[in-house]
């Protein structure tokens, strides 16, 4: 391995970036466990809103945004997943793709 190299898998591990499995099962089980977390979110989200109350002034905006932005990371966590195990599927290897694919533009 070149100091390149090094250099570049050391600023990987610590920016914070976590590569996923290559393991379609282990991937599956994470989209099940995200979708059931996703599934709770939502419905703490309902709650929440129903839980409001504008005569008495019984708001829950910061518990509601707090709520949606994990809804959304969630969304985001499992299209990760499934898009690494359709890769897979398809037999693209990371290191096979364009540089605009791998950089997160599809054009």
């Amino acid at each position: 391995m070149t100091q390149e190299e090094e250099l570049k898998s050391a600023n990987i591990e610590l920016s914070g970036e976590k590569r996923l499995s290559d393991d379609i099962s282990i991937l599956e089980a994470e989209v099940v466990e995200l979708t059931e977390q996703l599934e709770k979110t939502k419905q703490s989200i309902r709650d929440l809103r129903e839980a409001e109350d504008p005569k008495t002034k019984t708001f829950y905006a910061e518990e509601i945004f707090q709520a949606q932005q994990e809804k959304l990371r969630l969304d985001v966590d499992i299209k990760f997943r499934t898009n690494k195990i359709n890769r897979i599927n398809l037999g693209i290897d990371e290191m096979d793709a364009s540089d605009g694919v791998k950089g997160g533009f599809l054009f």
